[in-house]
């Protein structure tokens, strides 16, 4: 495996809106990067907080995840650009691009040095060849401080790995349970 330049990027992958790597002053950066792409979080989250509709003690369980977790913020339209992320708590988002990975590339997502040096971590989540849609992303506030996650610019990079040939069976292959997703997708177990 290879990791991907700038010009493989963009000649390669399918990113749709497409980013160059520019300077943007007061703004967390974004977009193509020497070997890699710096992904926007979009507008729309949800917060993990645990509600009294909930009963206010709840298990986690990724086979029964339930959406009366999560309070919805979008912050589209409104008068602020940001969203914050309780203490010790998390919140799920979409990225501002939709992605279209070859089925030669495996892209791993890592978080940025800007938030993860104030203790906001992204999951590494790998995207499959052959994957396709807009990424949910998972940023943990690791801190015992209220934290702001800002619409719009970047929360992580992604890197791409060429195989020296494609797989055998690709996520499309697989008919991959997130596959196309719009973004802000909970999490599925199929029965």
């Amino acid at each position: 495996m290879a990791v991907l330049c700038d010009t493989q990027i963009r000649e390669l992958v399918g990113i749709e809106p497409f980013a160059e790597g520019e300077k943007r002053p007061g703004a967390v950066s974004y977009g193509v990067s020497s070997y890699g792409y710096d992904v926007r979080v979009g507008t729309r989250f949800q917060i993990f907080t645990p509600t009294p509709a909930s009963g206010g003690v709840s298990i986690v369980d990724p086979k029964r995840f339930t959406n009366d977790l999560f309070v919805d913020v979008d912050v589209a339209g409104t008068d602020t650009d940001h969203v914050v992320i309780p203490p010790n708590s998390f919140a799920l988002c979409e990225t501002v691009e939709w992605f279209d990975i070859p089925r030669d590339v495996l892209v791993i997502c890592v978080g940025k040095s800007t938030y993860a040096r104030c203790g906001l971590i992204v999951n590494v989540t790998p995207l499959e060849p052959e994957w396709r849609g807009k990424i949910t992303l998972e940023i943990s506030n690791t801190t015992p401080l209220p934290a702001k996650v800002y619409a719009n610019e970047g929360m992580a990079q992604l890197i791409f790995l060429k195989a020296d040939r494609v797989c055998a069976v690709s996520y499309a292959d697989k008919q991959g349970k997130y596959q196309d997703q719009e973004g802000l997708t909970l999490p599925r177990v199929d029965s």
